[in-house]
């Protein structure tokens, strides 16, 4: 394979593991599997899915078989990555709800001509509790404790369940399954991708390669996106709320998304850092970020809709009739703006105030802010999604 195809798949990726195992699978120069598992534990896939589901595309459009597997037997157990308790369980009813969403929307991305969907049901449903005896003896407990938030929790006398040993495990069956050749996964689910390996080991396969992805920041910039967390931009979403939405990251996290989900490369989001150190607003590539994920997902239309009417509400007045206008005083400019929130009546108090800045729910002119900046002209400020408060 060229090495600028290497390179096209290894862009926005965290990391290979083994090192050089995948170049040294792509030398093989025949078509290869590649899987990613996503079990359906909401309806909607958000935004952060993408990041994953991109680099299947690339996969996708360099020749190679893309198996999208929906983990409806694995939600039934809970992927216990990065938490500190157990997943309350699902009933096959919300499972099954949910996975049926997932297969109109992965199409937003993959050619469907040329994707696999499996749902792990079909050769998890069938193992015998003597398959699952004999798939839990080529593990350890020791290995299992190896995993960070299994750790944490054992050393915190934070309770574990059984069931839980067994969701890496299973994930790792799916690639025994499918005779996966390569895997790919976010950061946070490293244990389980080398769990394929060692369970391909197991049965007498050979071992996948792995490729990692970054996590992608909800729109607070602090933890991943994610609808527990309620910071998510849906696939589902409006075109005028997918937009708005896009448009209230902080300048900072702006750059993080135009690498993992714009499309554009590594030299062009250079060339567009240059623009903002020559002075250009980085509200307008902000804009220009915006309406290139609505019209990814939407329509260049839907797109071009979407941005007259964020312009509309936030640069130009289009704000509803009976918003209080409020002219600050020197004494109010120089508060804190959890106070400011509070001083105005936006909020009740100074520490819901403080709360809501954290949450990134404070907005001016539809940017989220942290402090309140010079004032040049009357601002929108606004709190959540109804607070609002016309500022000079």
């Amino acid at each position: 394979m060229p090495s600028d195809d290497l390179a096209q798949l290894l862009q926005g990726s965290d990391s290979t593991l083994p090192e050089d195992a995948l170049s040294s699978l792509l030398k093989e120069g025949r078509q290869l599997t590649v899987k990613a598992g996503f079990d359906p534990t909401a309806a909607d896939l958000h935004l952060g899915h993408t990041v994953l589901i991109e680099k299947l595309r690339q996969f996708q459009d360099l020749g190679h078989k893309v198996v999208f597997i929906v983990g409806d037997y694995t939600a039934l157990i809970g992927d216990p990555s990065g938490r500190n308790a157990t997943r309350p369980p699902l009933s096959p009813e919300q499972v099954n709800e949910n996975a049926r969403t997932y297969t109109d929307q992965v199409f937003k991305i993959l050619d469907p001509e040329k994707t696999v969907i499996k749902f792990n049901n079909e050769w998890l449903g069938k193992l015998t509790s003597m398959d699952l005896v004999h798939l839990s003896a080529t593990q350890t407990v020791a290995r299992m404790l190896e995993r960070d938030d299994f750790s944490k929790r054992y050393k915190s006398n934070q309770p574990i369940s059984i069931h839980e040993f067994l969701y890496p495990l299973l994930q790792g069956y799916d690639s025994y399954a499918i005779e996966s050749d390569i895997e790919l996964g976010g950061t946070d689910q490293t244990f389980n991708l080398l769990m394929g390996r060692e369970v391909q080991k197991a049965y007498g396969m050979k071992q996948q390669a792995i490729l990692t992805v970054p996590l992608l920041e909800g729109l607070d910039g602090v933890k991943k996106m994610s609808k527990s967390y309620d910071n998510y931009i849906g696939l589902n979403d409006t075109a005028i709320d997918m937009y708005g939405k896009v448009m209230s990251i902080s300048d900072e996290l702006m750059w993080r998304y135009y690498t993992l989900v714009s499309g554009l490369s590594v030299d062009a989001i250079s060339k567009l850092k240059t623009k903002v150190t020559e002075g250009t607003n980085p509200r307008d590539l902000k804009r220009q970020l915006a309406h290139r994920i609505v019209q990814r997902f939407h329509s260049k239309e839907d797109a071009d809709k979407a941005q007259e009417a964020f312009i509309n509400q936030f640069s130009k007045g289009g704000i509803p009739e009976d918003i209080q206008s409020i002219k600050l005083s020197d004494k109010q400019l120089s508060m804190p703006l959890g106070v400011l929130l509070r001083d105005i009546g936006l909020v009740s108090s100074s520490s819901e105030g403080s709360r809501m800045i954290k949450q990134g729910a404070v907005r001016l002119d539809g940017q989220v802010i942290t402090s309140l900046p010079e004032l040049s002209q009357s601002h929108v400020l606004q709190v959540g999604k109804r607070r609002l408060a016309k500022i000079s």
